[in-house]
């Protein structure tokens, strides 16, 4: 059986509960407490070196880390039903779409930080903090801990974090104009890859933007991604429920 060391509010985490929801296959769940520095352990890195989540732990022992990566591996290796399209071309532009997504994941962590990660970092003393930065592997990381911590976002950096988000629906409004999926006809990792993003733009930070009058084809392949018993199986909740 697989084992799965993930977060239940983690975009990435969220994007391989789907991909394993949709392949009906079964996996043993290890929350990782990030706000705790979990994935920053000597045994955590020692499976995975990026110190990030999720990890996925493969039936024989191995590891994989890296959202993207994983759901390409879970495709190849269990192709049914099929998450990536036959076409070339289309595999490729399902590979631009999850790139594009990837690009804007630091638009979503000035959202997503404040809940829980931003109020633990903001109680440890500067040694504390400074031992807790330390041990993360990944520079850009490194200053978003300190920003939670010491330097929140500020209005004018939200605003522009939010445009930024706002155009992705753009620009998936485009895509949808002849299909109901962002690639070919069928719901694949592009779809999945996207899915955390617009669960919190509709949630929370531009709720306006998923609706009839600004992003129509949006909405309606929204209310079609919450219709696939997956999105139940993979537990994508609101983000203020625990």
């Amino acid at each position: 059986m697989f084992v799965l060391y993930h977060g239940w509010k983690s975009s990435a985490s969220r994007r391989v509960r789907l991909c394993l929801a949709e392949k009906g296959l079964k996996y043993e769940s290890r929350i990782i407490d990030l706000a705790k520095g979990e994935h920053h352990s000597p045994e955590y890195l020692a499976r995975n070196p990026n110190g990030v989540i999720p990890l996925l732990i493969l039936p024989d022992g191995r590891s994989l880390y890296e959202s993207s990566t994983i759901n390409e591996y879970l495709d190849e290796t269990y192709p049914e039903p099929p998450l990536r399209p036959a076409d070339p071309y289309q595999r490729a532009e399902m590979r631009n779409w999850v790139r594009h997504v990837d690009e804007r994941i630091g638009n979503l962590i000035v959202f997503n930080w404040k809940h829980g990660i931003a109020q633990v970092a903001a109680k440890l003393s500067d040694a504390e903090l400074a031992e807790r930065i330390r041990k993360i592997p990944s520079k850009e990381r490194q200053e978003a801990w300190l920003r939670a911590a010491r330097k929140p976002y500020t209005p004018e950096e939200e605003g522009e974090a939010r445009r930024k988000l706002v155009l992705m629906l753009d620009r998936m409004e485009a895509s949808l104009e002849d299909s109901d999926w962002l690639v070919g006809n069928r719901y694949s990792l592009a779809d999945i890859g996207i899915v955390p993003f617009v669960k919190r733009i509709d949630e929370e930070i531009a709720p306006d933007e998923v609706s009839e009058k600004k992003h129509p084809r949006v909405l309606a392949w929204w209310r079609a991604v919450q219709a696939r018993p997956a999105f139940t199986e993979a537990r994508i909740r609101p983000f203020g429920e625990p």
